[in-house]
């Protein structure tokens, strides 16, 4: 698949990191949750606000750290990463005051900008070049798997030990499983380390003229439309993660029907990668994108109209689930694609820092919409209306690029 073996060893050290990170900051949270309120006393809206405190402080330093792995790589950036997680999770297991808390979550949000996707695309950007939207897709597969892993091994964990010591132990398996993996790979090529011009192909040759700055990337018209789309969607799906099976119930399903098709959205996003790596990877990118962006809002609306249908709801669980699974490999290839490869970590980082907070503000401000209308459909019209932006933002990103 890939033309030098030792870009195995890359992805299988990523996809094994990116499983673990994303089950501890992310998925273990939703299981751990209760448990934390129980044992503090303190209110949900602290709890959940502090986690979205930590997406807030991902979202800016996600373009200094880009521009720090351009610099100096991912072996560099994913091994500290990897440390400050085991500290911010081993600070949190420790809190017992709301400020020590807060401080946590802010060391948390720290280690997910040094260790999730966009360090870990920029990683494989890096290192595979031509090849690297192959390798992003590949990861993305495998990393779809970590809600399936954590939901379970943290709801068993939980029978046997209280939450604090869930946490020092994923805080023991970040420092002597993915530390050490993380220093595994390969260092940031320099300029030494960089094939004779003359020796590359045309394609290469190519490709480096379109190499823009991060200065020129912010400037190009392109730019923002693109952060802009990212930060819609995310929004919508953040807000979604929390509250669609609040909605569901409110549009008059039962509690087991919304459950169950919803946790068909996790397999179809797996689905939708295997499918983009099978059925579109000679497609250009933006021509992904435009299928992924466009299936949400053609989710959303026939869910607006005809939800009250089970069946109609299964359509919905498998549109948005296409959509998300696509969207993450978009979100890695679409920079590469539009601005170039040399400094890609710092404009994948200024793209996703918007996304980020949107990213935090989701859950809130629709929790915030739903506690004045007891109905389902005005969050849901809200939440298609950002669909239908996010679609038109990002076609009109793809039509900027062309000019």
């Amino acid at each position: 698949m890939f033309k030098h073996p030792s870009r195995y060893k890359t992805i299988g050290i990523l996809a094994v990191t990116q499983i673990l990170s994303w089950g501890m900051l992310y998925y273990t949270f939703t299981i751990l949750a209760p448990a934390i309120q129980k044992d503090t006393g303190w209110h949900p809206e602290m709890i959940f606000g502090a986690f979205s405190w930590s997406l807030l402080v991902a979202g800016m330093i996600a373009r200094p750290v880009g521009a720090f792995l351009d610099k100096r790589g991912g072996r560099l950036v994913m091994s500290s990463g990897s440390v400050v997680c085991a500290l911010g999770l081993w600070m949190l297991s420790s809190s017992h005051t709301m400020w020590m808390y807060f401080l946590a979550w802010s060391v948390l949000g720290v280690s997910m900008a040094l260790t999730l996707y966009e360090a870990a695309f920029t990683t494989i950007i890096q290192e595979f070049m031509a090849d690297s939207r192959r390798a992003i897709s590949t990861l993305t597969l495998f990393a779809g798997f970590a809600s399936t892993i954590f939901w379970p091994l943290t709801l068993q964990l939980s029978h046997h030990w209280n939450w604090r010591e869930i946490l020092l132990f994923y805080a023991a398996l970040q420092l002597f499983i993915c530390f050490p993996l993380h220093t595994q790979l390969n260092p940031r090529r320099t300029a030494e380390s960089t094939p004779n011009p003359a020796s590359k192909t045309a394609q290469q040759q190519t490709s480096s003229k379109t190499d823009l700055s991060l200065k020129e990337a912010l400037q190009h018209r392109a730019f923002w439309k693109l952060a802009l789309a990212f930060a819609a969607n995310s929004f919508i799906f953040s807000a979604l993660s929390v509250h669609l099976i609040s909605l569901l119930v409110r549009d008059g399903h039962s509690a087991v029907l919304a459950v169950t098709l919803a946790a068909w959205i996790g397999p179809v996003q797996v689905a939708g990668r295997i499918a983009e790596m099978t059925f579109a990877r000679h497609l250009l990118p933006q021509s992904v994108g435009k299928f992924a962006f466009s299936a949400l809002p053609a989710a959303l609306l026939v869910l607006l109209f005809f939800g009250q249908q089970a069946w109609i709801v299964g359509l919905f669980c498998l549109l948005y689930g296409l959509s998300n699974g696509i969207m993450t490999i978009v979100r890695g290839t679409i920079p590469h694609a539009l601005f170039g490869s040399e400094n890609y970590g710092a404009i994948s980082g200024a793209i996703s820092g918007p996304a980020l907070v949107a990213k935090a503000a989701g859950p809130l401000l629709l929790a915030l919409l739903m506690e004045t209308n007891n109905a389902a459909l005005p969050a849901l019209t809200v939440v298609f209306l950002f669909s239908v932006i996010s679609c038109l933002l990002f076609f009109a990103a793809i039509a900027a690029s062309r000019r």
